[in-house]
């Protein structure tokens, strides 16, 4: 039985980190996609999420194997959305899903989203926020089985993305 826990990532880790998104800019790559393949995100971007809080890492006991970044009502891109979100609440948002090269085929990226969905619940929060990037079909997949819902797009660096939203219920 693997024990998988989520939590803030740690200054000290920003190396294991840095490992585990450089192998996924690779995959992107190999892939075909252009996600990831202009100079971000890069060793900085991780060292500002973990500095502001914003950076989670998915352990399974002392391993790093995941991570993403994690923030509450802070995506000033989404104000511009074409489309429309489902909700015009406080929301959270995440970026950066990357799971350990080793971990790859386990439903990590998903258990992560899970453990956002938690979050966000914890911080009575009913509305997780996300984009992809338009040739990522891995994660537009994950989005569909777990029940997020296309909003339409959105731009960052000048690349069109795909928006999702998922309400979560109240109780």
């Amino acid at each position: 039985m693997t024990n998988y826990h989520f939590r803030k990532a740690k200054t000290t880790e920003i190396t294991p980190i840095w490992e585990i998104l450089e192998q996924a800019i690779l995959r992107r790559k190999e892939n075909g996609s252009n996600q990831w393949q202009d100079g971000y995100p890069n060793i900085e971007v991780v060292q500002k999420d973990i500095e502001k809080e914003a950076g989670f890492v998915l352990t399974d006991g002392e391993s790093i194997v995941g991570y993403c970044a994690v923030l509450i009502n802070d995506e000033p891109e989404y104000a511009k959305i074409e489309g429309n979100w489902l909700t015009n609440e406080d929301f959270v948002v995440f970026h950066r899903v990357a799971i350990s090269e080793k971990y790859l085929g386990k439903g990590l990226a998903q258990k992560i989203m899970g453990c956002i969905e938690d979050f966000a619940l914890q911080n009575n929060i009913y509305s997780v926020k996300a984009d992809t990037n338009f040739d990522n079909f891995a994660m537009m997949k994950i989005f569909e089985k777990m029940g997020y819902s296309f909003c339409g797009h959105v731009y960052f660096r000048g690349g069109q993305r795909k928006a999702y939203e998922k309400v979560l219920a109240k109780f």
